[in-house]
C-alpha cells in the first residue's frame, strides 16, 4: 500500500479534514480517486478492509470533509456553527458505523464507505463536543490549513507536525539568521 496520507493532527476526524491540503493556495486533493479514499481509511487505522468506494462515495466523503472542516474552524474562531454543515455531519453520524469484530487472531474491522464515513463523523462529534476543544489549533505555517490537537506540555506546539511544517520553518529561520549575521573577515 502507498502511504501518502499524513496523520499528524491527533484525531482521525481532523486528519480527514486535512485531506484537502493548502486550502488557501494551491489546494491539493488527497481524495482524487476512490482507491485513495479507501487507502486513507485503512492507513489511518479506522478499518482493516473496506468495500471499494466509487465516485459517489468520494463525493460524499468530500462533502463530509468540508462540513467537518467548517465546523472545526467555527469552533476554533468562536463562531456559530453553520446549519448545513451541522446537518451533513449529523446525518453521516446517524448512519451505521464501522463495527470491529473479534476474530481468533484479534480485532478485525470491515466496512463500507458509508460505515467508515459514519465513524469519522462520530469522531468529529466527539471531538467538537468534548474536553479537547480548547486544545484545537491551526498550524502556524500560513500555507498549511491543518488543525491539530495540541497535547504538548504547556500547549506551546506551533506546527501540525515537525516533518510536514515545523522543520521547514526552523530551517528557513536558520538560513535567515545565517544571512543576517555579520560576516567575519578572513585573516
Amino acid at each position: 500500500m502507498n502511504h501518502e496520507h499524513a496523520f499528524v493532527c491527533g484525531n482521525a476526524a481532523l486528519d480527514f479534514a486535512a485531506t484537502l491540503r493548502a486550502r488557501r493556495t494551491v489546494r491539493f486533493e488527497m481524495f482524487a480517486t476512490p482507491d485513495r479514499l479507501d487507502a486513507w481509511f485503512v492507513e489511518c487505522g479506522l478499518v482493516d478492509t473496506i468495500t471499494p468506494s466509487d465516485e459517489a462515495g468520494v463525493e460524499r466523503a468530500k462533502t463530509l470533509r468540508e462540513a467537518i472542516y467548517e465546523l472545526v474552524m467555527a469552533r476554533c474562531w468562536g463562531e456559530q456553527y453553520d446549519d448545513e454543515a451541522l446537518n451533513i455531519l449529523n446525518a453521516a453520524a446517524r448512519r451505521l458505523p464501522a463495527t470491529p469484530q473479534l476474530t481468533r487472531t484479534g480485532r478485525w474491522t470491515e466496512a463500507t464507505t458509508d460505515q467508515a464515513l459514519s465513524t469519522v463523523a462520530r469522531l468529529a462529534v466527539d471531538l467538537l463536543s468534548g474536553p479537547e476543544v480548547p486544545l484545537l489549533k491551526e498550524c502556524g505555517n500560513p500555507e498549511c490549513t491543518r488543525v491539530y490537537v495540541d497535547r504538548s506540555r504547556g500547549t506551546r506546539r506551533r506546527w501540525c507536525g515537525m516533518d510536514s511544517c515545523g522543520n521547514k520553518f526552523k530551517a528557513a529561520a536558520y538560513r535567515a539568521r545565517k544571512q543576517s549575521a555579520p560576516q567575519t573577515a578572513a585573516s
